[in-house]
């Protein structure tokens, strides 16, 4: 592959101190409003120097336009040629999707979104995998998601969506702070296997997948081998103190690190790119709230716990799922209000250490409400039952049944019923039997009034009576299960929340069968014995009264 200098428009960074055996698209966009999101410019540029550094001929986009874009895209196909090297392409932001592919969001003026502009000026991704399918399994396509939700509404959804990706091609994507760290550190380590790294930073793997796949192999990185054609001499004379001076403004990104790039080289290379970053930071109401908070460098699991604690708190983060959106800012926010902090939606040390004990104190008085809740119950139950069990008719037993559907005693009350209804059965009369077996076939609650009306005093009046309180119970349920399967949906559990909620169900002893991050049967029959026993909503859906109690008696390390 060529060695190409350095160029303003969308850089693209000749490899240095090695044959470039290897070429990269490296677009970052991350200011689409005033407040920059995690993966932000510098981030992006350490990916684009791993890489570099490697020998990949590297073609660099930050905080791009539609116009931007497009340029380093061709500049990018350009350079291409078949010397059997990797090709990477790695783009992080918001994208959204429609009926019609995925589109990488440009970086607009004013940050708004028109739809109809997007289909035609986002960075469409089947232009990345249609280059991509000529250079068969040694073709990478890295996407890196924001928490950005844009305001949509008719022809497009935010997200990545499903990616219809050739054969050969290699798709790795997640959340882009993690898809920064596994880019910056890891990405561009020779022999570095893909799906070992994909684990280990909680990232996917679509596509192209074989055992032992690595992206920089052995061979793709060597040494010069004699003489390479010297440089083109630089037209400015300052032209490397520049570049020195704007990659120390960058490292700082600060106010203060700008102003001093522009009043050192105010007729420099990066004098633009300098004076719309310093004017973001200056829109920015909250830059060193940011700062502090990616200087935590937290990783996938120490968000999801503050995202835990702020749900055990009645802050909804829209999901516990380690990407801090708009969801978890918004919880932050109303978090730093009620606690007499100052409201910038990001979190410093102190704060998530005040988080976690508010947190573990509301765990602890949920745990210690749900006892007492529990013991309630179940001397009610008792209670019930002695009386039930005392009186003996067949109106108790059915009574109790419908009290306690899953209750303690159940088997033994069904047992109960079930030989009354076998005596009943065999002293009927046939026209009384031939209109039972008429409603049970019917098994509705009308049938069951119609033989009621036609047999007041008929043998199967109280197995009737039952049979419409039970149809009418569980018409509620149903409608109490769609209310809930909504807001799990709505939850947007991933594989791993899944997993924990099915884990915590085993050490309750609910037995939610196979833990494997899979919503069955086992599983909903496990929430609804949870629920149940917590005086919940019975639906067998993780709603968010749910997850709340999963969750505070996970925070206390409760497993009973």
């Amino acid at each position: 592959m060529r060695n190409v200098a350095l160029a303003m428009a969308g850089a693209v960074l000749g490899a240095t101190g090695a044959l470039a055996n290897g070429d990269a698209l490296v677009i970052g966009n991350s200011q689409y409003t005033a407040v920059q999101t995690l993966f932000g410019a510098q981030r992006v540029a350490q990916a684009a120097s791993a890489l570099n550094a490697k020998g990949f001929d590297v073609t660099l986009a930050q905080d791009a336009g539609a116009s931007d874009m497009r340029k380093a895209f061709g500049e990018f196909a350009e350079m291409l040629d078949d010397d059997g090297g990797p090709v990477v392409i790695l783009l992080s932001g918001a994208f959204v999707h429609s009926v019609g592919g995925s589109y990488l969001l440009p970086v607009t003026g004013n940050g708004r979104i028109d739809e109809a502009d997007v289909l035609i000026q986002g960075f469409p991704l089947d232009a990345a995998l249609a280059v991509l399918s000529a250079y068969q399994g040694r073709a990478f396509l890295v996407l890196g998601e924001t928490g950005a939700e844009p305001d949509l509404n008719l022809f497009l959804t935010a997200g990545l969506g499903e990616l219809d990706i050739p054969q050969g091609v290699t798709v790795i994507r997640g959340p882009a702070m993690d898809v920064a760290r596994y880019a910056a550190r890891d990405m561009a380590r020779t022999a570095r296997f893909v799906r070992r790294a994909a684990i280990e930073y909680e990232l996917q793997i679509e596509g192209y997948a074989p055992q032992g796949q690595v992206i920089v192999r052995e061979g793709d990185v060597s040494p010069p081998r004699g003489a390479i054609d010297p440089p083109l001499p630089d037209p400015f004379a300052n032209r490397a103190a520049d570049d020195v001076a704007w990659r120390l403004a960058q490292e700082a990104d600060s106010a203060e690190g700008y102003k001093t790039y522009l009043d050192g080289f105010s007729e420099g290379a990066h004098v633009n790119a300098a004076r719309q970053r310093l004017s973001a930071l200056n829109a920015e109401p909250f830059y060193r709230e940011r700062r502090a908070e990616e200087d935590l460098d937290l990783d996938r699991d120490a968000r999801r716990a503050i995202q835990r604690d702020l749900t055990i708190l009645g802050h909804d983060t829209r999901g516990i799922d380690g990407v801090f959106g708009n969801g978890t800012r918004g919880a932050v926010r109303r978090w730093q209000e009620e606690t007499g902090l100052k409201v910038s939606s990001y979190l410093d040390r102190d704060q998530i250490a005040r988080l976690q004990a508010q947190a573990a104190r509301r765990a602890a008085e949920l745990e210690e409400e749900e006892k007492r809740q529990q013991a309630e119950r179940a001397r009610q139950e008792r209670a019930l039952w002695r009386r039930v069990r005392d009186r003996g008719d067949e109106a108790g037993f059915r009574e109790y049944l419908q009290t306690y559907p899953e209750g303690q005693f159940v088997d033994e009350a069904r047992a109960v019923l079930k030989a009354i209804d076998k005596q009943r059965a065999d002293q009927a009369v046939g026209q009384d039997r031939r209109d039972w077996n008429k409603a049970t076939q019917a098994n509705s609650v009308a049938a069951y009034n119609a033989y009621l009306r036609d047999w007041p005093n008929g043998a199967f009046r109280e197995e009737a009576k039952q049979q419409i309180a039970q149809l009418q119970f569980d018409a509620e349920r149903v409608r109490n299960s769609v209310q809930a399967r909504n807001e799990e949906q709505a939850m947007n559990l991933n594989f791993v929340a899944r997993q924990l909620t099915e884990r915590r169900l085993d050490q309750l002893g609910m037995k939610p069968g196979k833990v494997d991050g899979q919503f069955d049967e086992n599983t909903r029959a496990a929430l609804r014995r949870f629920q149940d026993a917590r005086g919940l909503r019975v639906s067998g859906y993780l709603d968010e009264q749910t997850m709340v109690r999963l969750l505070a008696g996970g925070i206390m390390g409760i497993d009973r």
